[in-house]
Order: C-alpha cells, then sequence, then structure tokens
C-alpha cells in the first residue's frame, strides 16, 4: 500500500462508479481499489448507480490492499421545479445503514415496470429510511443559484446534520464561478462542501472505453453522440497533487471527515438462523444439548453407554465452538415435522 506524503493532501474518493454500473462505469472494482491505493488515498467509496452488485469485489481488494472501503450507491434524482436535477450519494455509516440502503435499492428497483431501471423524485425520498447513512447531493450544471438553495434547502430539511454538498471540479470552463455559486449557498444554509471526482474509470486512459460505453447506452454511432460523452478524461481516479490544483484543501480536507462517519464493514455481515425453534427461557446450545440427550435416551433406554455420552460431548463442544446450534436446530425442527 502506497503511503501519504506529507507534502499531498490526505484524500477520499466519495463518488466512484464501477463496471457494475451498466454501460457507465469503465473499470472492474478491484482496479479502481488497487489504483486508490496506488495513490495514497485514505479511503474509496464504490457507489454504483442505485446498486450494491460490486461490493464484495471491491471489499476482497480493499482488504488485499488495506484501503478502507465506503460502501454506498448513487441515484439520480427527477427533480422538478424549484429543485434542479442533482445526484444523490449515499453511504453507510453502519450496518444498519448498509441494509436500509439496501432496502431502499430494492424498493426502487421492484417500483420500475422496467427491469433494470428505476425513477427517484425528490419528494419521495424518506430520511427515515436511510437513518443511518450520509447524504451528499451533487448539482449539475448549469443551475441558477436560487434552484441551487433549494436543493441545499432540502437537503437540510432531511438530513441535517449528515448532509454535505457536493463539489465536482473536472478542470471544465466555469469552475471557478461553479464553485463560488457553491460557496454562496454553502454560507446561507451551513451544509459543508466536499470534493468529489464523478469517478468513471480507475485511468485516464480508460476515456476511449467509456465513450465507447456512453455511444451504447444511447444507442447511437460514436460520431453522433457530441456534447454527451465527457468533455474531457478527467472523471478517473486523480493523482493527489493534481486533486490539490484543482480543489480548495479544505473541500478535500472534508473527504475525511464524511469517511469518518462512516466505519461498516462487509466482515460484519453474518447470516443469522431464525430463532424461532428455541422455547422461551432456552438458548440454541442449552435447547440442542436437551433434545439430544431426549434422543438419546429414547435410543438407549437403559441408560447411555459412556463411550456414546463421550461422543455425544466431543460434538457438542465442536458445534458450540463454530456457533452452529441453529443451524443443527432447523434440521431437527424440519426432521419433527
Amino acid at each position: 500500500m502506497a503511503h501519504a506524503s506529507p507534502t499531498l493532501p490526505e484524500y477520499v474518493e466519495l463518488q466512484c462508479l464501477s463496471n457494475f454500473s451498466f454501460l457507465r462505469g469503465a473499470s472492474h472494482p478491484e482496479e479502481l481499489v488497487e489504483r486508490a491505493s496506488q495513490l495514497g488515498y485514505a479511503a474509496l467509496a464504490l457507489t454504483d448507480e442505485c446498486s450494491m452488485a460490486g461490493v464484495v469485489r471491491a471489499h476482497v481488494a480493499a482488504k488485499a490492499q488495506g484501503l478502507k472501503l465506503l460502501i454506498g450507491s448513487q441515484f439520480e434524482v427527477e427533480a422538478g421545479e424549484p429543485l434542479a436535477p442533482f445526484t444523490l450519494i449515499v453511504i453507510a455509516c453502519n450496518r444498519t445503514g448498509y441494509g436500509d440502503l439496501c432496502e431502499f435499492i430494492t424498493e426502487l428497483r421492484r417500483a420500475s415496470p422496467i427491469k433494470g431501471s428505476y425513477h427517484l423524485r425528490a419528494a419521495d425520498v424518506d430520511p427515515q429510511a436511510l437513518r443511518d447513512c450520509v447524504v451528499l447531493a451533487a448539482p449539475r450544471r448549469p443551475a441558477s443559484s436560487d434552484r441551487l438553495l433549494a436543493i441545499a434547502r432540502w437537503l437540510l430539511d432531511r438530513f441535517m446534520g449528515r448532509c454535505w454538498l457536493a463539489a465536482q471540479l473536472l478542470r471544465q470552463l466555469g469552475d471557478e464561478m461553479w464553485l463560488h455559486r457553491l460557496r454562496e449557498v454553502s454560507e446561507l444554509t451551513a451544509i459543508p462542501l466536499v470534493a468529489c471526482g464523478d469517478v468513471h474509470m480507475h485511468l485516464r486512459s480508460r476515456k476511449t472505453l467509456q465513450d465507447v460505453l456512453t455511444a451504447t447506452r444511447l444507442g447511437q454511432p460514436l460520431t453522433r453522440c457530441g456534447l454527451q460523452l465527457q468533455p474531457n478524461a478527467e472523471r478517473h481516479l486523480r493523482s493527489r497533487l493534481r486533486l490539490a490544483q484543482a480543489c480548495p484543501p479544505e473541500l478535500l480536507a472534508q473527504t475525511l471527515r464524511v469517511a469518518a462517519r462512516c466505519g461498516f464493514n462487509l466482515d460484519e455481515l453474518r447470516y443469522q438462523y431464525p430463532e424461532e425453534v428455541v422455547p422461551t427461557g432456552e438458548t440454541p446450545a442449552s435447547h440442542l444439548r436437551h433434545i439430544t440427550y431426549e434422543g438419546a435416551a429414547r435410543r438407549w433406554p437403559g441408560g447411555i453407554p459412556v463411550k456414546v455420552r463421550s461422543q455425544i460431548e466431543h460434538e457438542l463442544a465442536l458445534i458450540s465452538e463454530l456457533n452452529y446450534e441453529p443451524y443443527f436446530l432447523t434440521v431437527a425442527d424440519i426432521v419433527a415435522f
């Protein structure tokens, strides 16, 4: 893992698509994680569009690289007046937040009449559904100051204390004016600004592939896509030197504050067997022991042989060590039925 240089800013990329965002992302999750580690990033957030499909691969790669991985998703919000269109970026803070975000994605996908699509209106976002997540809003250009302010107020109404305005400064014409307007809105609402790279690829050399993906998604020849293609190759994982040249230091530092709120790790997930097979007042271990010896007594009505009792104790100890009692109780319940 690359180590941060004292002359370069610490940074966490908070908005990153992989190839699991179909026909949008041009890099595999593993490539993104490995590149972020090489660049000395403090962490990386994988935020595929309305999807968690790439997080396991990213998680495995992040463990190998020793890189902190943030798990989230992003959504294009169909905003009407007075809101400007924007991207909603949601990152899980803990296990509950991860579960809530997965449920949020599932409900959006199931509600869509077309497989593989979703529709999210600003008015339909329930803050209680994402109560253990942090939220970033990335407004799309161009947007008037009034409509930017409306987005900020929408954030405050729903996510006060855990929301940011995302500033995507990608070396485009008007970056300075865009940042000025975002800062004005930030001052009026006290919502902090944070840098985001809107990453679609791990290396800038993937821009050609990304253009082909865009043309395929639009169903048009590449030569007819025009302004619908990305204007440059800045939506890659940029070096921290390049980030320092493009973004104010306070916006880069804010990425670390967002990441500090997010401690969820996929290693926390474990399948939990249902406990309804355990009677009230019993534990899985005590109930398994009870039904085991009850069955042994039926098998050996004249008394359980010492050798058999020893074997039972050995197996119960092994089951307890592996915490597999619920599995055996489930099997026993099925057999009894």
